[in-house]
């Protein structure tokens, strides 16, 4: 039986990215000797079109594995927040897509510090989308870093890294998916070494590759401007899959594209032509072909189903409103 002390550790996190990253946490934790003893999420909000409040996929978790759960709105801000993290004495802190920022008088608190599952190969796209960020930009492949955390934005040195790539037909919420399980076994797989001392923490600058920055994304980041060239907008389609969608307008409503790909040939920017392969739009350079559309108030549908009942969509011009 193990004799040294417990690990006490208190995770941070929100969306369903950061689920697998605490479910093998508790899964792992009676023979790793490590104890969650907290949760920290955002607070409940509305969501859907009912805007009903819901809890975060992360809170919903923690509450069905009888895990306490604290959900401020800010940590700078709310000083009662620290103190309870203080009486909680943890060893460490791990985060997962929190979604708030820790200041230095959280950071400071465990002796082992925070760290974060971040969904890229650091310093690549250091902020709150990685992930949408490197499709969106086409890249071919990204990954996990796991990182000791700093007051910077993603700026302190990495523990470990693994790589992911980044399939021709992948989604935000299909990479998510892999990526998050990857960073649950990482975590796991690097968390042993740490903290026992033998792992050296590797600083950013040494492990090579250009620095970028990725921002929050607003819901108007998924409009369509036609004059784009086709991959560029075929790149939002599954970079904003499954939110905010990339979107344009048609008949004046908002017209969701979900599914489509590049193909060869010309016509004006937002102009609907048949072709041999179906109906495609034009762009600012070639073709976008389209495969699933979702109309105002329906459902997502395959673009034949659609046009079946609309065949006024063909020479139709989309975004024109």
């Amino acid at each position: 039986m193990n004799s040294s002390p417990t690990t006490r550790i208190i995770f941070m996190g929100t969306p369903d990215f950061a689920v697998p990253v605490l479910r093998q946490l508790q899964e792992s934790a009676a023979n790793a000797n490590w104890q969650i003893v907290a949760v920290l999420t955002q607070p409940d909000r509305p969501a859907g079109r009912g805007n009903k409040v819901v809890a975060s996929p992360v809170k919903q978790f923690a509450v069905a594995q009888g895990i306490a759960v604290l959900q401020p709105t800010s940590l700078r801000k709310e000083p009662a927040t620290v103190d309870a993290l203080c009486a909680l004495a943890p060893d460490l802190l791990i985060v997962a897509a929190y979604g708030l920022i820790l200041p230095k008088s959280v950071l400071e608190i465990p002796t082992f510090g925070a760290i974060n599952v971040h969904a890229s190969l650091l310093p690549a796209y250091r902020g709150a989308s990685p992930i949408t960020a490197a499709i969106l930009n086409g890249q071919s492949e990204t990954g996990i870093s796991i990182m000791l955390m700093d007051e910077g934005l993603d700026t302190g040195p990495v523990l470990a890294q693994a790589r992911q790539p980044i399939g021709r037909a992948d989604t935000t919420a299909s990479l998510t998916q892999r990526l998050a399980a990857q960073g649950a076994d990482l975590l796991i797989d690097t968390l042993p070494a740490w903290l026992m001392g033998a792992l050296p923490p590797i600083a950013q600058n040494d492990l090579g590759g250009e620095v970028s920055i990725c921002r929050t994304i607003a819901k108007a980041a998924g409009q369509i401007a036609w004059q784009q060239p086709a991959v560029q907008i075929e790149r939002m389609t599954r970079a904003y899959t499954p939110w905010p969608s990339a979107f344009t307008t048609w008949r004046g409503e908002v017209f969701k594209i979900w599914q489509a790909e590049v193909c060869a040939g010309h016509a004006e920017p937002g102009l609907v032509i048949s072709t041999a392969q179906g109906p495609a739009v034009g762009t600012g350079q070639g073709l976008l072909l389209l495969h699933t559309v979702q109309p105002a108030g329906k459902r997502s549908m395959e673009i034949r189903t659609f046009i079946n009942g609309a065949p006024d969509f063909i020479s139709s011009r989309l975004g024109s409103e």
